[in-house]
């Protein structure tokens, strides 16, 4: 039987793979005990199945609760946790051994827009049904994740848009009154998801739930542990061969922590953009992939946003023969910029070199300027915008 998340951690310390960290030892604990919670549990669907566990069902009265706060006030069991900090400090890889730990069967790990991008495909289907007999798509989504997968944790869990903002709190209260126990993480605290967002008043109701059914723990650990791998890091190499590329997988690697990618994508107004190997908020692709390919402005800004870094193999000379291109990789830098991304890439020649004459090469100058200086440590240091 796995002994959890906070052995797996000590595991970690004792070979060196990671430094004491009282923030992230804390976490750790707090999984540990979630782990214990859901050893053999599974959900009893109809019956609040996280409160059936203990005995209790749908209408049981809060006053028979077992769970008593320090006053002696009986409370609601929590059903998960929320653990949010700043970038870099070390929430995906916890929530990793926590997963990586659980015993039981139906468990899921997914990225929060990989599991809002499938929420809506269902609901796009759901809509072009003929003679669809249900008023709402939700329930009878939320019961077939619940069957399949009782323990759900979803990674960087942020709120960009109202057809979002819209769904989920009625997705997350259906999946918790089936029984889904959930573990998030995020960059920023309940009350500061969706801030500023359009109609937000109608999203209060699930940062609420967030506070209500989940437990709140901030990691706020002083070290951010993604800049240190970024630390003397060479992001930009040249020329292209088997040196560069050599030099480009270990820097993936570093980045990375020796993690394993896998495919992705994201939803960008109902389409799919496929991200070929993604970890962490750590993007891979090549330069064909990126810019041979029909995307726009709104593409590169959502990779912008999802993403803190993008690595990216293979960038040619560019000039008036691939000019089509050369304006995609023009509109990507802009993008990564202006988000304060990081690009780590292997090209044909430096930044000065890439778009040497011809017609548009004035206009890449700015383009140079700004591989120039996305090379610079105080650039690197920068906190990625979402």
């Amino acid at each position: 039987m796995s002994e959890g998340p906070l052995a797996a951690y000590r595991a970690k310390l004792a070979a060196g793979e990671l430094k004491p960290d009282p923030a992230q030892h804390l976490a750790a604990e707090k999984l540990q005990s979630l782990h214990h919670a859901l050893r053999d549990y599974r959900p009893a669907l109809g019956q609040s199945g996280w409160l059936a566990r203990f005995g209790l069902g749908r209408n049981e009265p809060q006053s028979r609760l077992p769970w008593h706060s320090g006053d002696g006030v009986s409370v609601r069991p929590r059903q998960g946790l929320y653990i949010f900090g700043e970038v870099g400090r070390g929430k995906s890889m916890l929530m990793d051994l926590f997963f990586e730990t659980a015993t039981i069967a139906g468990k899921q790990r997914v990225h929060f827009h990989e599991f809002m991008r499938d929420v809506h495909k269902e609901v796009h289907q759901w809509r072009q049904t003929p003679g669809r007999k249900e008023t709402d798509p939700l329930p009878k989504l939320a019961r077939g994740i619940t069957s399949s997968a009782w323990l759900l944790c979803l990674d960087e869990l942020q709120i960009l848009d109202i057809a979002d903002a819209m769904i989920v709190g009625r997705l997350f209260q259906a999946l918790l009154d089936n029984g889904t126990v959930i573990v998030v993480t995020s960059n920023r605290p309940p009350d500061d998801l969706y801030k500023d967002g359009l109609q937000r008043d109608r999203f209060l109701p699930f940062i609420g739930l967030i506070k209500e059914r989940l437990d709140i723990l901030e990691l706020n650990s002083e070290q951010d542990y993604r800049l240190g791998r970024k630390r003397g890091l060479r992001v930009f190499h040249t020329p292209l061969g088997r040196e560069a590329e050599r030099d480009l997988d270990a820097s993936f690697a570093r980045l990375t922590g020796g993690r394993t990618p896998r495919p992705a994508s994201i939803t960008v107004h109902e389409r799919a953009v496929t991200v070929p190997a993604a970890v962490d908020g750590i993007a891979r692709f090549t330069f064909d992939e990126l810019c041979a390919r029909p995307l726009g402005p709104s593409d590169y800004l959502a990779l912008a946003t999802h993403f803190h870094t993008l690595v990216v193999s293979g960038i040619p000379r560019l000039g008036p023969q691939n000019r089509n291109e050369a304006k995609r990789f023009v509109t990507l830098i802009d993008a990564l910029y202006e988000h304060k991304a990081t690009l780590v890439c292997s090209a044909a020649a430096p930044p000065e070199e890439l778009y040497p004459s011809g017609d548009g090469a004035f206009e890449f100058q700015r383009t140079v300027s700004r591989l120039i200086e996305m090379q610079s440590e105080e650039y690197l240091a920068r906190e990625h915008l979402t």
